[in-house]
């Protein structure tokens, strides 16, 4: 498993709106050459973020995108499932691609159950992060984390 670039640099893009938020609306070129990205990257990423109601447009002189919420108001969960979907979703057996009709492990499957758990637990950490949470930088977030996992996450990153 692991998350597309869709929706890193999706999330990205919304944080280069957090940090600029006091000096009003960012461009696509002024975001995509802070993040470095393509001009139609970002343009992309931006018409599923505006569609997902996370920012908003500014037509004119002083044009392009404001977050649409306070950075504390958008969090990082629903910003995922917008630009990428979840890790399981709860319909994914209906769509077996066996050659029989139904999955043979329909009634009792510790696969589906290990994936629902998987799920559940990036949901609940996905839940409670917000912009403004990613704000504040990697060692505060982790510190963040840890406390409100109580531990029992264990950091991938050194």
């Amino acid at each position: 498993m692991k998350f597309s670039s869709q929706e890193e640099y999706g999330l990205r893009c919304l944080l280069q709106l957090a940090r600029h938020a006091a000096k009003g609306s960012f461009t696509i070129s002024e975001i995509a050459q802070a993040e470095g990205l393509s001009v139609p990257n970002v343009a992309k990423l931006m018409r599923i973020l505006r569609r997902g109601a996370f920012v908003k447009s500014v037509r004119g002189q002083a044009g392009g995108y404001t977050l649409a919420r306070p950075p504390g108001q958008i969090f990082v969960g629903e910003v995922l499932a917008v630009l990428g979907g979840r890790l399981f979703e709860p319909n994914f057996c209906d769509l077996h691609a066996g050659v029989m009709q139904l999955c043979t492990h329909t009634i009792d499957c510790s696969i589906r159950s290990l994936w629902r758990t998987v799920q559940l637990t990036v949901d609940q950490v996905l839940s409670k992060v917000t912009l403004e949470d990613l704000l504040s930088g990697e060692r505060e977030l982790s510190s963040w984390i840890k406390s409100q996992t109580r531990g029992v996450l264990v950091p991938l990153c050194g």
